[in-house]
């Protein structure tokens, strides 16, 4: 007798939602992003992107209905981003179950034709090398890159100073690299859940923070650290890692933030960098979150990147 078929993995989809653009008046070093779409259009693309963290709220609802509250307190998002989704694009969010008890889950996001716009992994205190990121990051760092132009101020090892803070308000200005508050993403986010909103009645006491915007909190500040490219010259997310260590990160509470460049990296179009970036929780010391994040410099957008150099 033939043996039998394994089960057929379970796929749970959510519905299709049109991410909004939050960045097109985001600046950074006097100039405009890559969200900016005269800016966009320079470095030869088709419109204006959205930022890539957008998308996770998707996947919110589909993985919280495989392990309930503690996706918000132990979830794991590791994700690296396919294609540039502009306003007005429907996404669709799917998670593949591969067999029932899996700690692993597949994730993915696609536009209404097909394409796709991220790939991913998600679990629950889940194994740390079978994360989407581990490979690439452990690729990255096995095969370095040559002589940096744009990023040759920043290095593997080099640390923030670790005497930020960061606490979230309804109504806090993130400040020029992401124009809006709390209030505006939620009026805009694609799953506007209740355990967000004010005098939320969540199980840690206070409203929660998305996953979403665990990048914004980690980012904004980022330039005070001293990881500085050269400019003008223009950036994109290209993979990111959420992780939450036991607790989601709440409204009105302080966190430390402690960073670490833990690699560098070259492709035919950009030049790129990986950090790991720890929130803490000022008042029990307790590490929080983390979010590991590899965003790259476009050599175009930079006057006179020598190219011939790194051909």
């Amino acid at each position: 007798m033939d043996d039998p078929a394994p089960p057929s993995p379970e796929v749970l989809a959510g519905p299709f939602r049109m991410p909004r653009q939050m960045l097109a008046d985001q600046s950074y070093a006097g100039h405009a992003s890559v969200h900016d779409e005269s800016t966009a259009a320079d470095l030869g693309l088709a419109g204006a992107p959205i930022e890539g963290p957008t998308h996770f709220s998707q996947f919110d609802p589909l993985l919280a209905s495989l392990w309930g509250e503690d996706w918000f307190a132990h979830g794991w998002l590791s994700s690296h981003f396919q294609t540039m989704v502009v306003e007005g694009e429907e996404v669709q969010a799917t998670v593949t179950v591969p067999a029932p008890g899996s700690t692993t889950v597949r994730v993915d996001a696609a536009k209404a034709d097909g394409t796709p716009v991220l790939t991913g992994t998600a679990s629950i205190d889940g194994d740390a090398s079978a994360t989407e990121l581990a490979p690439r990051l452990a690729s990255m760092r096995e095969s370095p890159p040559g002589r940096l132009h744009i990023l040759d101020r920043i290095s593997v090892g080099q640390r923030g100073s670790g005497d930020e803070t960061v606490t979230v308000g309804f109504d806090d200005d993130f400040g020029e690299m992401y124009p809006f508050s709390l209030t505006d993403k939620l009026a805009a986010i694609t799953e506007p859940l209740d355990w967000y909103r004010s005098g939320a009645d969540t199980p840690w006491g206070a409203p929660i923070v998305p996953i979403e915007m665990l990048s914004v909190l980690t980012n904004a500040g980022s330039r005070y650290a001293g990881f500085v490219a050269r400019q003008p010259s223009i950036g994109l997310f290209i993979d990111l890692e959420v992780r939450l260590l036991g607790s989601p990160v709440l409204v009105g509470h302080a966190y430390r933030i402690d960073r670490e460049v833990v690699a560098l990296g070259e492709s035919r179009r950009t030049e790129s960098y990986w950090t790991l970036t720890t929130l803490t929780h000022d008042d029990t010391g307790v590490p929080t979150a983390q979010v590991l994040l590899h965003q790259g410099v476009f050599k175009d957008s930079y006057s006179g990147y020598p190219h011939e150099e790194t051909a």
